[in-house]
């Protein structure tokens, strides 16, 4: 699992590391065709041995017939979708439907964190930890935490460079850590940036994953009996 993790990180943070490069070479909308032909079905290969393996290892805890822990856990995974999948999201530029642009965005969920995807990644896997309770879930688990607390800095570090100043002026007036910069002064909230046809497509999504995870059974049987989950083991 540590493995299939590092090795997406590889490419998936290092195709953003050469984005500049790339576009300069083969334009926008082929490097961000490309990247994505990369990145999402090394993601499927990731999600999928997860699926498959994560009752692997030692029970560490099993608090699945406690009253209290399923709405617990939907309550937030549904929360760190909307940090995961932020309203500044432009999924048209993923086909390249639309030019794909690196921006800077300083309103919506930037407000509570810089990096969103960052803290909606720490919820999720905390949630899927405190439910599945295994050994192999906490090795993914801290794995994909690595990972984005990586992104982090390289995000940062890629701001920087492409915007100056400008980077520097959002980075002093946000925060990474959720709410930090609204509570010492520095941000305000504003509901009207939250209030966005984007949102209701997350809420959609969430109803959607809600209903899928019935056949995550079926899902586990069908990656481990494929050639790739045997090869995987």
């Amino acid at each position: 699992m540590v493995a299939l993790l590092l090795a997406f990180a590889v490419l998936h943070s290092g195709g953003a590391a050469l984005r500049v490069w790339g576009e300069a070479r083969i334009g926008p909308r082929a490097w961000r065709l490309l990247f994505a032909a990369l990145s999402i079905p090394a993601a499927v290969v990731v999600i999928g041995f997860f699926i498959a393996h994560r009752y692997d290892g030692l029970r560490l805890w099993n608090l699945q017939e406690q009253p209290w822990i399923v709405p617990l856990v939907w309550v937030g995974t549904a929360i760190s979708f909307f940090f995961l999948y932020p309203a500044t999201y432009n999924l048209l530029e993923i086909p390249a439907l639309l030019k794909p642009e690196v921006r800077l965005y300083a309103s919506g969920i930037i407000r509570i964190s810089r990096h969103p995807q960052a803290v909606g990644q720490v919820l999720w896997c905390a949630t899927h930890l405190l439910w599945i309770g295994t050994s192999f879930t906490a090795w993914a688990c801290l794995g994909l935490i690595a990972h984005h607390l990586f992104a982090v800095w390289h995000g940062d570090r890629r701001l920087a460079a492409r915007f100056g100043d400008s980077f520097e002026e959002l980075r002093s007036s946000t925060s990474v850590l959720p709410f930090r910069a609204v509570l010492d002064g520095r941000q305000r909230l504003v509901l009207a940036e939250f209030l966005r046809p984007s949102q209701l497509g997350i809420a959609i999504a969430i109803g959607a994953l809600w209903w899928s995870h019935r056949w995550i059974g079926v899902a586990s049987t069908a990656f481990n009996r494929s050639p790739l989950g045997a090869l995987l083991g």
